[in-house]
């Protein structure tokens, strides 16, 4: 290999780990602070937010990779650009359609390892989550408790918040429970105390409640009544024997994204063909990121260091926005899978050659043999 080529590798090679890096971090610090935020919801459970964001980063793994890749040559030809070093390649023979094959052996296992995790990794990743959360839905509102914090159970239509007990006879502290599971009645109640039991022939599970208040409101009718009770039970919803594990895993791989490559062709139907255009859109959205990079890089170094981001946060929003519309007319049978496939990645490889043409011309110069005819 030679200096040019080793050189433009292992700059690209940098930029792309730090890039990545950066990328990675950002990544999680959103999906932590929004997995937690559903946790202390209620939404999810607490314990399998690290779960679920483990398998979530492995889906987000292509799109990362291909922003990487596309911003590490983009920010490696502007440098060049700007330092001038790209006027010492040109001089030593060096055309734009040589930086080609540097940047393909770095795009070339990129797109590889996008084309495993598209098809295999990531609706095995998908699977996973959607495992937890049917897992999740699974269990019953004894499990979902927590103290001092608002968990929702039964879909929104009972709300708890349970204080921590200070006295060692009860297990939980003052209770509040907001019940909409009777559409004519809006129900509050409010307890000193309360308890968990557990039938032992039945295995239904119930908060025994102590002295409190009862409040029930009517929509419709306007109507209020207030009741006080020393003592009172209110049944828990057990979930846990509903579903098996394969029920689980069944209705798991009913979510398109969770489907495998094989049972995606087998469907043969618009929804499962906008899936397969994506996936394997990707890998070739790598590649076409890469070359495009290559021609976009050759900007006015007057932009300043923020020209190279700006661009290629707008080329790269601009395709993955066409692939996500296109994903959607194939689904809704609006384009048929190969004009949708091979339309908007052929067009961004046409593009590719067109900006490499445009930017790779050089001006004839004026030939000044010629007189030039005065003017009267």
């Amino acid at each position: 290999m030679s200096l040019f080529k080793r050189s433009v590798v292992a700059e690209i090679l940098s930029h792309a780990g730090v890039i990545f890096s950066s990328l990675i971090v950002i990544w999680l610090s959103v999906l932590l602070v929004r997995l937690l935020g559903q946790a202390a919801a209620g939404t999810i459970g607490a314990d399998i937010v690290v779960g679920i964001t483990a398998f979530s980063s492995i889906t987000a793994l292509p799109i990362i990779l291909i922003v990487s890749l596309f911003i590490a040559i983009l920010t490696t030809i502007s440098r060049n650009y700007r330092e001038s070093e790209m006027v010492v390649w040109f001089a030593s023979g060096v055309s734009l359609y040589d930086w080609i094959r540097p940047v393909l052996r770095v795009a070339m296992p990129v797109a590889l390892l996008i084309a495993v995790l598209t098809p295999v990794s990531s609706p095995w990743a998908y699977r996973h989550i959607e495992e937890y959360r049917q897992r999740y839905e699974q269990r019953s509102d004894f499990s979902k408790i927590a103290m001092a914090q608002f968990i929702e159970t039964n879909a929104g239509r009972r709300v708890f918040f349970i204080e921590p007990s200070e006295n060692s006879e009860h297990e939980m502290g003052k209770v509040f429970a907001r019940v909409t599971e009777d559409p004519e009645w809006f129900s509050i109640l409010m307890a000193d105390h309360a308890n968990f039991r557990t039938d032992g022939e039945k295995g239904e599970r119930y908060i025994d409640l102590g002295p409190g208040s009862r409040y029930d409101m009517s929509p419709k009718t306007a109507q209020f009544r207030v009741s006080k009770f020393d003592s009172g039970t209110m049944r828990i919803e057990d979930k846990t024997g509903g579903a098996s594990e394969d029920a689980i895993r069944a209705k798991a791989q009913e979510q398109l994204k969770a489907r495998p490559f094989e049972a995606l062709i087998e469907d043969n139907n618009p929804k499962s063909d906008a899936q397969l255009m994506w996936r394997l859109s990707l890998p070739w959205a790598a590649l076409n990121m890469a070359l495009l990079a290559i021609p976009l890089g050759s900007v006015n170094p007057r932009l300043g260091r923020s020209g190279d981001i700006i661009i290629a946060a707008l080329v790269g929003l601009l395709y993955m926005n066409l692939l996500n519309m296109m994903r959607g007319w194939i689904g809704s049978e609006k384009v048929s899978f190969l004009l949708g496939f091979l339309g908007i990645n052929g067009v961004i490889f046409l593009l590719a050659l067109f900006l490499f043409w445009y930017k790779s011309r050089v001006k004839a110069p004026k030939d000044k043999s010629k007189p030039v005819l005065a003017a009267n």
